[in-house]
């Protein structure tokens, strides 16, 4: 199985140690990522609320870029590690699929960059790939190294399954809960697995944003977590970042936030060094060390 990686800019900034871990992790797992060739910013956050047909015919065209790729005659899918690039490539695709003038608007906008567009991509989520093509059996099987006695809350955020629940249920996902089970931890059960961290409010709404991660981490050290595994890169920054500002705030706090990948490097005996654990501003070693 290969797969087309669209990285968007998170994993290029801020998110680099997702990239650096899912590449090899998914290599480990036969299921290549080859990255899109000449991508552009999917226009998340601020750019579709200032023109939404723009920013929709940005993501046009990463879409009829990754429909070119072809294997056996189709398109190959592509993937999105960032839940903010996997929503909004996802929005467009339906809103192009849902609203025939506005698809017309955008097709016109990429014949003019020598591309067309037919429908044919789908945009699909690491964890969608990994629990449904994958599978938990082929991921037990490269287990080398169980992470026994670590207790993980596993954060999805608000983006991946809302609005559109396409492989996950909207209001209790579980595909990363059973990804950590079969690295052989414990995942905490707590109510919280998709409640909104702030976003970009932390950088605008400060004590806003900041309160929310506060609730986020307070409660997963509350049921028990040694760690909190994401597959977003804001939710991992926002988490992680603030913490010396919440322990001032509200009470003291420090807990690990890295992304589920770079368990399931660790897991699979991918050498720390190689999964981006440096990149972590509280890498997680001594919740790691329990296994």
């Amino acid at each position: 199985m290969k797969y087309q990686y669209y990285p968007g800019c998170s994993l290029k900034g801020t998110g680099r140690a997702y990239e650096e871990s899912i590449l090899p992790v998914m290599e480990s797992l036969d299921a290549p990522l080859e990255e899109l060739k000449d991508w552009n910013c999917c226009g998340a956050t601020a750019y579709m609320s200032v023109n939404e047909t723009k920013a929709f015919a940005l993501a046009a065209r990463n879409l009829a870029m990754a429909e070119e790729r072809r294997t056996n005659g189709k398109s190959m899918d592509m993937v999105a590690p960032c839940n903010a690039c996997y929503l909004v490539l996802n929005k467009a695709k339906r809103y192009m699929e849902e609203h025939p003038k506005t698809a017309t608007i955008i097709k016109n906008a990429l014949k003019a960059a020598d591309l067309d567009y037919h429908g044919e991509i789908d945009v699909r989520h690491p964890l969608d790939i990994l629990v449904n093509d994958i599978g938990i059996d082929a991921i037990k099987a490269k287990v080398k190294n169980p992470l026994k006695g670590l207790k993980v809350a596993c954060y999805y955020g608000c983006q991946i399954v809302r609005p559109y629940a396409t492989f996950d249920d909207q209001s209790n996902p579980t595909s990363m809960d059973k990804i950590v089970e079969a690295l052989g931890a414990e995942p905490v059960e707590w109510p919280h697995k998709t409640r909104c961290c702030g976003g970009s409010l932390t950088g605008t709404v400060t004590d806003i944003g900041v309160r929310l991660n506060f609730i986020l981490l307070h409660e997963a050290k509350k049921r028990g977590a040694d760690m909190i595994a994401t597959c977003c890169p804001l939710c991992q920054f926002n988490l992680e970042a603030y913490q010396d500002k919440i322990s001032c705030e509200f009470l003291p706090i420090s807990m690990p936030v890295a992304y589920f990948t770079q368990l399931m490097g660790v897991a699979f005996g991918i050498p720390e060094s190689k999964l981006g654990f440096s990149k972590l501003f509280i890498p997680p070693k001594f919740a790691l060390a329990k296994s």
